[in-house]
């Protein structure tokens, strides 16, 4: 064989390492690429949650400052709600046809009718927060998207409600392309504030008790039905609720409805605050259902002017018409007949057999209670409102102090008193609704929930709500 037959195969293993090398080199630079990529991709998403969660922030501060620090304009005082049109939505300023703005927002121009407002929200509404080895800043603002007014249970005067519409941007300091625009309305709506037969707003054990017999059923005021002389009542409808612990007890003490409470379990309560303490074979038929938070009723406006403290004593048939009195005593079987209107009371007691009947209604007792422990006393008489319509009689009190009810076949009233103490006696009918700080129907009162109020006049506010949440980076 000629041994210069592969002389022209000199230097290819140079040639082959050469392209080994390029092919590792790119595949080297590929992952390099690839490694600062994913490196990238991380700082961005890391950046876009921080700006994220700094406009969050925004959002956060300007709702606690339209919640905690804003009062909403009203028929009186400097922020008059005579300056806003609110036929059209987005609300507009009357005096320069422009929405109504508060800003923090350097690319948003404030137009709020009071200076001092904007000025507040502007100071309250932006700020920055330390985020490891940054810094991110928010700045939020506010429009108006609606705005009216309501008369609601336990007010005097009309309350105001609004809808608004906030945006906050979140952005990492010196980054100035790191941000994130986040936006959520802000609501509040009108309910009905008579839900249940009975609402404990205590958040603690026994906030709402039944023994002896206490049942909850319910009934239609505009569709009744009598037997024997009685309303004739349906066994569902009676529902009830607590910011704390349903305690029951007796075989023949039925709730025929539901509870609704935050909390959970059925046991013992103490440490660990259940839902429901049942002993005795007691029954809810409508099982427990759990509220995604606490229920909180508005505190009723006090008597403006405060009525006298003097004493009113009754001790015969007497027809009381609307106005201011002080501490009502009816005895001897005398019969107390109140007509439509507002009555403001320091304090009422039914004794003696003694009967508060209503000739025509709405009737609104708005009690003070101004030195009283037990402002409101019916143990010793009973309420006759032959309509069985409870919406006719309105019985609010803002105070701390004990209520003492009790009824009778014709006994239809709503009680409004979220900071007292109620407790039932006698063993008798209540027609209507009651909304207690904690109560007690230790006497076997059955308390007949009316249908109807969920579709009565009767309005409360509910609680804000932050929802519709949008966002978007850019």
């Amino acid at each position: 064989m000629d041994p210069t037959a592969r002389s022209g195969e000199r230097g290819i293993a140079l040639i082959l390492a050469l392209l080994m090398t390029l092919v590792l080199s790119a595949l080297v630079a590929s992952l390099a690429f690839v490694s600062q990529t994913e490196t990238w991709s991380s700082q961005n998403y890391r950046e876009m949650t921080q700006a994220r969660y700094a406009a969050e922030s925004g959002i956060n501060k300007a709702a606690n400052f339209l919640l905690n620090g804003y009062t909403a304009p009203s028929t009186t005082g400097t922020d008059l709600i005579a300056a806003y049109d609110v036929s059209v939505s987005p609300v507009v300023a009357v005096l320069n046809d422009q929405a109504v703005v508060l800003s923090a927002r350097s690319d948003v121009t404030a137009n709020y009718p009071v200076a001092s407002v904007s000025t507040a929200f502007t100071g309250s509404a932006q700020g920055t927060l330390s985020a490891g080895r940054d810094s991110v800043g928010y700045a939020a603002s506010a429009r108006l998207l609606s705005m009216g007014q309501v008369t609601v249970v336990g007010a005097t005067t009309p309350v105001t409600i609004q809808t608004w519409r906030l945006s906050s941007v979140g952005t990492i300091v010196n980054q100035p392309k790191a941000q994130v625009q986040v936006e959520a309305t802000l609501e509040q709506q009108v309910v009905p504030a008579f839900n249940y037969a009975a609402f404990s707003t205590n958040n603690g054990c026994a906030s709402l008790g039944f023994s002896g017999g206490g049942a909850t059923d319910s009934y239609d005021s505009t569709a009744i039905t009598y037997s024997g002389g009685k309303v004739v009542t349906q066994t569902y409808g009676g529902d009830i609720g607590s910011n704390g612990n349903l305690t029951s007890s007796g075989s023949t003490t039925t709730i025929n409805g539901s509870l609704s409470t935050p909390r959970t379990g059925v046991g013992k309560c103490g440490s660990t605050i259940t839902a429901w303490t049942s002993n005795g074979n007691s029954t809810v038929t409508g099982g427990t259902i759990e509220l995604p938070q606490p229920v909180n009723y508005r505190t009723p406006d006090l008597p403006n002017p405060p009525p006298p403290t003097t004493s009113v004593s009754i001790n015969s048939d007497t027809v009381l018409p609307p106005g201011s009195y002080g501490n009502i005593h009816v005895t001897s079987g005398a019969e107390l007949h109140l007509s439509a209107g507002t009555y403001s009371l320091n304090s009422i007691e039914l004794n003696g057999n003694a009967t508060l009947v209503i000739d025509s209604g709405p009737v609104v007792l708005n009690v003070d209670g101004s030195g009283q422990s037990t402002p409101i006393d019916f143990s010793g008489g009973s309420v006759t409102n032959a309509t069985m319509d409870p919406s006719l009689l309105q019985i609010d009190y803002a105070g701390t102090g004990t209520v003492k009810l009790t009824g009778n076949a014709q006994t239809a009233a709503v009680v409004y008193a979220p900071n007292a103490a109620i407790r039932f006696t006698g063993g008798t009918d209540w027609y209507g609704a009651v909304i207690a700080g904690t109560l007690d129907d230790a006497g076997g009162t059955a308390i007949h929930y009316d249908r109807h109020l969920k579709k009565s006049t009767l309005f409360t506010v509910g609680d804000y709500m932050l929802d519709s949440f949008t966002w978007k980076k850019y």
